[in-house]
């Protein structure tokens, strides 16, 4: 495995981290909970040595999994976790109607205010049975609360050795630049992969420019990239792809011909076409580790070995020829 440095911290995460959304259950068929604590157990082995969780994966039951897998091996493992989302409490902007992994109806609401977002740590310190957390996220922005104030409260419970670094997800430059501004700012976290490349004109350069840590979330677009689905996939309604306009019949054809196109490829490196596309990511300049979710060993391992690919940089042109010519119908 390849270890990098999380932007100007002491934080080292390996180039492929868990992520633990689809763990977690909700939106992703729901809860598979052994085959989930052997696959972050084994991962820890295979040296994915980073984990990615959220209060939201199921309403903590990604963070409350994670807390089990790493008894006993808190000292090997780097936790990352979010704030910001709710569930529990109607404050803040309802974002999204949810129906959580026991079947009850709730909505989630971003919200950044002080009191929450102290709150929050508390919860997930005792999901995640421990005393501190590796990397503290925002997840998602609140407009309806002061960035100035939320960030002020991160860096409070950086002082207090609560949280070890600070970072966020899903931002614009323009909330980059006043936490930034405000010092303490470690990473980014955006969704970023072969087929959604939108952080690339600004928000990349951006974080490059400044050493702004970057992980990466959905580097195989929700599995999309790994080739296993064909044409007339289909998924049932509570699993999140079946709303993912990617996953759609008029762009499922033009993706499978690109994949064809590259199969190739990944046999001559003797690789999946989900590790080609891993390594692509990974050899993207800033990219510090790509968040590969996982629900079970056998995804352990083949996210651990596309660390190892290089791709040469006629692999790296050819790659990106086929993905500008991809033409994608919007949703």
């Amino acid at each position: 495995m390849e270890y990098r440095t999380l932007g100007a911290t002491t934080l080292t995460f390996p180039a492929v981290s868990f992520g633990a959304w689809a763990i977690g259950g909700w939106a992703w068929g729901g809860p598979r909970d052994a085959d989930a604590v052997a696959a972050l157990e084994y991962a820890l082995d295979c040296g994915i040595t980073a984990i990615d969780t959220a209060p939201s994966y199921g309403m903590g039951h990604s963070e409350r999994l994670v807390g089990q897998a790493v008894a006993g091996r808190r000292d090997r493992v780097l936790i990352a976790t979010k704030c910001g989302v709710r569930w529990d409490l109607e404050e803040g902007l309802r974002a999204r109607d949810v129906v959580d992994n026991e079947g009850h109806a709730c909505a989630f609401y971003r919200n950044s205010r002080p009191a929450s977002l102290k709150h929050e740590c508390e919860q997930s310190l005792k999901r995640l049975k421990t005393d501190y957390i590796d990397l503290y996220q925002i997840h998602w922005p609140d407009p309806t609360s002061s960035l100035d104030e939320a960030w002020d409260t991160l860096l409070d419970l950086q002082r207090e050795g609560k949280v070890r670094a600070l970072g966020v997800s899903n931002f614009t430059v323009d909330m980059l630049d006043t936490c930034f501004a405000k010092g303490g700012l470690a990473s980014l976290q955006p969704k970023y992969n072969a087929l959604q490349r939108n952080i690339e004109s600004e928000i990349l350069p951006w974080c490059r420019d400044r050493g702004v840590g970057v992980l990466a979330y959905s580097p195989l677009a929700q599995g999309l990239l790994t080739g296993k689905f064909r044409p007339g996939a289909a998924f049932p309604q509570d699993d999140i792809r079946s709303e993912n306009p990617l996953f759609a019949p008029r762009n499922l054809d033009k993706i499978a011909a690109m994949l064809d196109a590259l199969r190739p490829m990944a046999q001559d490196r003797g690789a999946t076409l989900g590790q080609l596309f891993l390594a692509w990511t990974l050899a993207q300049p800033g990219i510090a580790t790509v968040l590969a979710g996982v629900r079970d060993k056998h995804q352990v391992e083949e996210n651990a070995r596309a660390a190892t690919i290089r791709l040469g940089g006629d692999e790296l042109t050819a790659i990106r020829a086929l993905l500008e010519g991809l033409s994608l119908d919007p949703a």
